[in-house]
């Protein structure tokens, strides 16, 4: 399963006021493992930020002069997702923004729902923590993701934060990326004395079995049905 973890940053809150996007970021996973590959440009919205977005990302229009604009790096952009499914916090908004920015587009283009699925990270967390704050930082500290550098928002940045969060959340990564450093051969793998005997095996009770099999109900519907736990054949 291939997705995308996608952010934008733009040049304020308002659709209706003519605000573009500025920033877009964008990491791939494949079957629940980054895979490195990425998609990150900048923008030149060819008009005034907004103060207060400029307070949050720190993007001025001066930075912005010389990127390419949103028409130059819409192929490539597209060609990036297409097919994959979309992962983004609070995605009404980029979404509404990157579609605005595609009806700007000369000739007909489908909007992104169209080219990709699209799993709304924010409302996933409202359902596994009602009640309680689910923005990037929150979620970060909820599921002991290192945000230290995140001072200012930024569209590579959050996506990388929001891919590991969105990992922990569900799950956790299907595959372990050790260094070499980390790596140990059966030459230098310590060996561990077992004692003798057969191990106790304690039995779950119903109300751990409930608990257990509600998980999995998550995890399966934040990731498009998939459960790596239930699709094991049995021991």
């Amino acid at each position: 399963m291939r997705q995308i973890i996608l952010d934008t940053e733009t040049s304020g809150l308002e659709l209706s006021a003519g605000h573009r996007v500025i920033e877009i970021g964008c990491v791939e996973i494949v079957n629940r493992r980054l895979t490195g590959r990425h998609f990150h440009r900048y923008l030149d919205p060819e008009r005034d930020i907004d103060p207060g977005a400029l307070a949050v990302h720190g993007l001025s229009r001066e930075r912005l002069k010389g990127e390419p604009r949103f028409v130059d790096v819409a192929a490539e952009f597209m060609d990036f997702v297409a097919g994959a499914e979309l992962v983004i916090h609070n995605a009404a908004f980029d979404v509404g923004f990157l579609n605005a920015e595609i009806a700007r587009l000369e000739g007909e283009h489908p909007p992104l729902g169209n080219l990709c699925r699209v799993l709304d990270t924010l409302a996933l967390a409202r359902e596994l923590h009602p009640g309680q704050r689910n923005n990037l930082d929150a979620l970060c500290k909820r599921y002991g993701v290192d945000n230290s550098s995140r001072d200012l928002h930024g569209a590579l940045l959050d996506a990388r934060i929001l891919a590991e969060v969105y990992l922990a959340m569900t799950g956790g990564q299907s595959a372990l990326e050790l260094g070499e450093s980390r790596t140990r051969t059966a030459a230098t793998a310590p060996v561990v004395a077992r004692p003798a005997g057969e191990l106790p095996i304690i039995e779950p009770t119903a109300t751990e079995l409930a608990a257990h099999e509600a998980l999995l109900d998550r995890i399966a519907k934040a990731s498009g049905g998939r459960c790596l736990f239930r699709d094991a054949p049995a021991a």
